[in-house]
């Protein structure tokens, strides 16, 4: 097949490529992949019949996400005068996927690095995958790769996998950044358990695509992905969020935290899953461990020092990769949902509390369960009067904080709904986080006063846990002291005036940008 005469087609270009489990031959039109007699454990194509077989599943598999890529199956064969070709024969040697060859300047993985890919190629892309896991098969035996037990045999398996490698290809200082990811990942499930339970009953555990990355991805007709997982079902099934978490994982590994955000958003609008963004770190951490564990086993087919070194290099960058991705998912951050009332605050404050399955402390509750607190002190009184009074206000955001803590110092993240109008509520805030050493987002809530005053006029016949009301509005706005102190990495202003979904969108993906970049200013990973 390294011959140009061997093809029963012109040939432009002849070349090959190997990866650990296949052998490729690019001959200018089309392609031709082969699988190699390899045993692994988690895929066997040790014999003639399997290979066939996984040929099939590949061709089958792949042409649910492309178009007129996946041509065939084709058989290798010999005829009885010892000559090997093309085509049906005598005897069948090997077998063969046929595929129309795509040009490398149009995968996403060329433009990334050309600065050719714009933010509505990977909104588009969002939107392909968001219908693609729609549409794509469930079951209870595609449901079961869900389950927290099946997800950690897999995660197990990684690890295992890996550390006879350690010594060899990685780092010394890594055997640290490796325990670690591992522990953390075990603490994970433990915390998360109900989590991945309700991912499973919301229908998010779909036959999907399993090895989403950027080299998989071209802009041909449209878009196309291919190589999708073919060998092992269980690799291929479990929860969306693995899937995106890879490409998210690739992307980064590229240096284009930008257009993961733009791509994940997109696909959590449409989807309506904006919960993933809840596992997304975790999810990311164990897609950077499974490259680790293919440089590791390709590191064991090289013999050239130069080519073992460059895929030792490989393991040990994915690895600090997931090392980050641990430290981001098992760092507690403090959401702070504030603003005036009547901007929305409480609803977004409960849709991150629902959606990132976190505990929420609001200011309104809290101050209906203070020692003193009496019915006659609530319910509509005169700005800074009975519950409301400005020594009370205090008591209620000090108790607000110390709930925050317990949480924090379990290694919890919290929501906090409360106004946090003045500067030394919003102080007390960040000093908190930085005496627990947690991520910190502030997200203000805003909308015109037109706005607030219509929803103000609402709650007269509606009630609430909240007493503002229109005849509040003018001194509280006076008295808010806007949050201009606060610096752009941990502050989110948010227009709620807007779609509830892309208020939401917004929130969590510029939400959970602040926290990566929480994260690497420490210096951590």
């Amino acid at each position: 097949m390294g011959d140009p005469s061997f093809y029963p087609h012109a040939v432009t270009r002849l070349e090959r490529l190997d990866t650990h489990i296949s052998t490729v031959f690019l001959t200018g039109p089309w392609a031709y992949k082969l699988k190699k007699p390899v045993d692994f454990g988690f895929l066997d194509f040790t014999s003639l019949d399997s290979r066939r077989h996984f040929c099939e599943r590949e061709v089958f598999l792949n042409q649910r996400l492309s178009r007129g890529i996946y041509m065939a199956v084709v058989q290798i064969s010999k005829n009885q005068g010892g000559r090997i070709f093309l085509g049906e024969g005598d005897e069948v040697v090997e077998y063969a996927v046929k595929m129309k060859q795509l040009r490398e300047e149009e995968s996403l993985r060329w433009r990334v690095a050309s600065g050719m890919v714009s933010g509505n190629d990977m909104r588009n892309l969002g939107f392909l995958l968001a219908d693609f896991y729609e549409s794509s098969r469930r079951d209870s035996e595609i449901d079961r790769y869900g389950h927290p037990d099946v997800i950690a045999f897999n995660m197990e398996e990684n690890f295992y996998q890996i550390r006879p490698y350690i010594e060899d290809v990685l780092a010394s200082e890594q055997t640290e950044q490796y325990e670690f990811i591992r522990q953390v990942s075990r603490a994970f499930f433990l915390n998360y358990s109900n989590l991945f339970n309700h991912r499973v009953a919301s229908g998010r555990i779909r036959d999907g695509h399993g090895d989403l990355r950027s080299d998989h991805i071209y802009f041909s007709d449209g878009i196309q992905i291919i190589d999708c997982i073919e060998f092992n079902d269980r690799f291929r099934y479990g929860d969306v969020v693995g899937d995106l978490a890879f490409l998210h994982m690739d992307l980064e590994h590229l240096g284009r935290e930008d257009l993961c955000q733009e791509f994940l958003a997109a696909y959590a609008e449409r989807a309506d899953d904006f919960e993933m963004y809840a596992l997304l770190d975790f999810y990311a951490a164990y897609r950077a461990v499974v490259k680790v564990k293919v440089a590791c086993l390709r590191w064991e087919e090289m013999e050239s020092p130069k080519e073992r070194e460059a895929l030792a290099k490989e393991a040990m960058s994915y690895l600090q990769q997931a090392y980050r991705y641990a430290l981001q998912f098992s760092r507690p951050t403090i959401w702070a949902v504030m603003g005036l009332p009547a901007t929305g605050k409480s609803s977004v404050a409960g849709m991150l509390s629902k959606k990132l399955s976190l505990p929420i402390f609001q200011s309104d509750l809290i101050r209906r369960e203070m020692p003193g607190v009496t019915e006659t002190s609530l319910g509509v009184v005169g700005y800074d009067e009975g519950a409301y009074r400005s020594t009370m206000r205090q008591r209620v955001y000090g108790k607000m904080l110390l709930m925050a803590m317990d949480e924090l110092k379990k290694g919890h993240s919290v929501v906090l709904d409360a106004t946090f109008c003045n500067r030394r509520w919003r102080d007390e805030l960040r000093q908190l986080a930085g005496d627990l050493d947690t991520n910190l987002v502030v997200v203000e809530c805003t909308s015109d006063e037109q706005t607030i005053r219509a929803r103000l006029q609402r709650r007269e016949g509606e009630g609430g846990i909240s007493d503002a009301r229109l005849e509040h509005l003018p001194k509280m706005m006076r008295e808010y002291e806007t949050p201009s102190e606060l610096p752009p990495e941990i502050f989110l202003q948010l227009d709620t005036s807007l779609p509830q979904a892309q208020v939401i969108a917004r929130a969590l993906s510029h939400g959970y940008a602040k926290k990566r970049e929480q994260v690497k200013a420490l210096g951590m990973g």
